[in-house]
């Protein structure tokens, strides 16, 4: 595996990472509703698993904030490196690669949050499942068009 190969996929899984943001923004704006709270319960969740001491409340809180962010990055960017090192370096039919990396990533960050006990996906409604679906979709579609793009391509195949 070559390392621009594992380059590529993180920086993939970083668009696709804004890509899921976005769409949750947009998500926040047209239907007015409030942000997660669960990107910050779950940073709070692995800070007190692996003893790290945020701070008094009123720091703990903001850092909590903005871990919980940086986790989802985080995330994002190993799924985009973990697709790297499945495919190989190679490229793969849009439709499957979206649905591979945004399964993939909908799957690590719903899966720690059960883990962690943030969440229990079994008492999700119709509606919490789409609004999660969506944005891990967007993530797929976005990571899997950028993986592909920095592909070079075979000669005589065009782009």
């Amino acid at each position: 595996m070559k390392a621009t190969h594992l380059a590529d996929g993180a920086i993939a899984g970083a668009v696709g990472s804004t890509a899921l943001n976005v769409v949750t923004y947009l998500d926040m704006v047209l239907r007015a509703r409030p942000a997660s709270s669960t990107p910050e319960e779950s940073a709070g969740r692995v800070a007190q698993v692996a003893h790290v001491d945020l701070g008094p409340e009123d720091r703990a809180a903001n850092r909590r904030s903005g871990l919980g962010p940086l986790l989802g990055y985080g995330i994002g960017v190993a799924a985009g490196i973990g697709y790297a090192l499945l495919t190989r370096g190679r490229r793969m039919p849009l439709p499957l690669a979206a649905g591979v990396l945004g399964g993939a990533v909908m799957t690590m960050s719903d899966g720690s949050m059960t883990v962690l006990g943030v969440t229990d996906p079994r008492t999700w409604r119709r509606s919490d499942w789409l609004a999660d679906l969506v944005p891990h979709l967007a993530y797929g579609v976005a990571a899997a068009a950028t993986w592909n793009r920095l592909r070079p391509t075979a000669p005589g195949r065009g782009c």
